[in-house]
This record gives C-alpha cells, structure tokens and sequence, in this order.
C-alpha cells in the first residue's frame, strides 16, 4: 500500500514519509521546510505563508510516493 500525505500533515511528518519529499517542498518555494515551524506546521499552512496552491503540493507529492512505489514493485 502506498502512503499518501494530505495537506493537514505535519512537515516534519511528512519528511519522515520519504526525506526526498524535500525536494518537491524546496523546488515549489519552501525553503524553510527544516526550521523549527516545519515541526509544528501542516502543509496547508506553510503553503498558504509561501503563497503556494496546497492541492498541487499534494498532488505532486502522492504522485511522486505512487510512482516511486510502482519502481520499486518493478524490481
């Protein structure tokens, strides 16, 4: 089963999913993902500081888990 991340999760939680979710979150203007707020911030708020869209945060985050999943069933 693939986990799924929603835009209520915590930052610091949703790293612990995949680290390399990291990536995704800088590249779309979260910088800051490792500072103390990310240990107490949902997604849905750190994007709304960073003037960011959260749906396509989470999109692009569950369709990076399915993906790297169904690599990962491949081999």
């Amino acid at each position: 089963m693939v986990k799924q991340i929603s835009k209520d999760m915590i930052i610091a939680d949703v790293l612990e999913v995949d680290p390399d979710i990291a990536g995704i979150l800088i590249q779309n203007g979260m910088g800051c993902i490792f500072c103390f707020a990310s240990q107490s911030e949902s997604v849905e708020e750190a994007c709304f500081v960073h003037g960011i869209d959260p749906d396509e945060i989470i999109e692009q985050v569950n369709e990076y888990l399915q993906d790297k999943h169904e690599a990962e069933a491949d081999i």
